[in-house]
């Protein structure tokens, strides 16, 4: 079932509700001035103070909610009785306790749901113009409650809902702020996946070919040691740019380093020259991207003995696109994706684009990212 809402919890919290409570017991001067100087009896006061004070408190448990929790079914019975209260005191004492009334509106408004509150508002504000034909000098008195019921009953409402709104705008707000700090770390990880997988490739072929050059050719493996330490602070600084976010992959420098790890590999590379169109940022970034992760699987997994890059522009009826092809004639690996071809799909369809990646055969493996051009390149 539903549930109204919690008690204030702070010391703040409660202060400012009660001042605003306070506000609305005003209009308990008439019934207290009528019990002063009504000319009831002794007992009808005493039995009306007592009345009063029942439903004062029982009002204010319902608006300041002291119950942690109550279901619809209990407010709306607290609701009646506050309602039949209203009733019995208004037709024993007189027409000033038709005042009564403007709390049950009130009461209703803010402790009640929307969808109930809409009509026990109303309701309620109908009760009191029932009761009053049956007092004295009720018409002109009548007519300074009516609207304060209905106001004040719809204006709880209104209250109630813009707290809901405001609390799921800032259960919103979190969520957004917890969905950008998830990107950032998917960024971060694609971003060193990527960084690291090419350049630990790399240290590791030329470490394996430093330690086999070492007993005959001294001199090769310290050309060797001298790579791997350039790579490995090339890599330091990728790393640090990364974590910085100012990295951008460029294709003139992937190309650059595709043709060094292919050539450290043993496999021959047929690599084109840099692209002749300037390509927007994003779209350069994306395939660099596609390069290094297509390069970094022919050198660690494909056992290839060449590997051929393209990169051309096309004409498609969607377009003009970039498109990279690197293939290979190694052992054609499998088509299901891991984390670096996952990385790839996410970069490639945050510009529009797509990866497709899969053995071309019983041999070789072949990867092709696509980029579409914006009208103005």
């Amino acid at each position: 079932m539903s549930r109204i809402g919690q008690a204030p919890e702070t010391t703040t919290h409660k202060v400012v509700k009660s001042l605003w409570i306070a506000i609305w017991l005003f209009y308990l001067s008439a019934p207290v001035t009528d019990l002063v100087s009504g000319g009831h009896s002794t007992g009808a006061r005493v039995l009306g103070g007592l009345g009063l004070v029942a439903f004062t408190s029982w009002y204010l448990v319902l608006v300041f909610r002291t119950v942690r929790q109550m279901a619809v079914p209990k407010v709306l019975v607290s609701v009646a009785v506050l309602a039949a209260q209203a009733t019995v005191l208004s037709l024993t004492l007189g027409r000033e306790w038709l005042v009564l009334f403007v709390y049950v509106s009130i009461s209703s408004g803010a402790a009640l749901p929307g969808e109930y509150s809409r009509w026990t508002v109303p309701g309620a504000t109908a009760l009191m113009m029932v009761v009053a034909p049956a007092l004295p000098g009720w018409d002109a008195y009548l007519a300074g409650l009516v609207v304060p019921a209905l106001m004040g009953g719809f204006a709880m409402v209104g209250i109630r809902a813009m707290i809901r709104t405001t609390i799921e705008l800032r259960e919103a707000r979190a969520t957004v702020a917890q969905l950008a700090a998830n990107e950032e770390r998917l960024r971060m990880a694609r971003d060193l996946h990527d960084l690291l997988g090419h350049s630990l490739s790399l240290i590791t072929l030329k470490s394996e070919l430093a330690g086999r050059m070492l007993p005959e050719r001294p001199e090769a493996a310290a050309q060797q040691v001298a790579d791997i330490e350039r790579v490995s602070r090339q890599a330091l600084v990728d790393v640090r740019e990364a974590v910085s976010g100012y990295r951008r992959a460029t294709l003139p420098g992937e190309l650059a380093g595709a043709r060094t790890a292919l050539t450290a590999a043993g496999v021959a590379a047929d690599l084109p020259a840099e692209p002749e169109d300037d390509l927007p940022e994003e779209a350069e970034a994306a395939l660099a991207w596609s390069l290094r992760e297509a390069v970094t699987n022919v050198v660690r997994h494909s056992g290839a003995k060449r590997c051929t890059v393209t990169l051309e522009t096309r004409q498609t009826l969607a377009g003009r696109l970039v498109e990279l092809t690197v293939s290979d004639d190694g052992g054609g690996g499998s088509a299901a994706h891991g984390n670096g071809l996952t990385g790839l799909t996410e970069r490639l369809e945050a510009v529009g684009g797509t990866l497709s990646a899969g053995p071309t055969g019983k041999t070789g493996f072949r990867l092709v990212a696509r980029v579409p051009l914006g009208s103005g390149s």
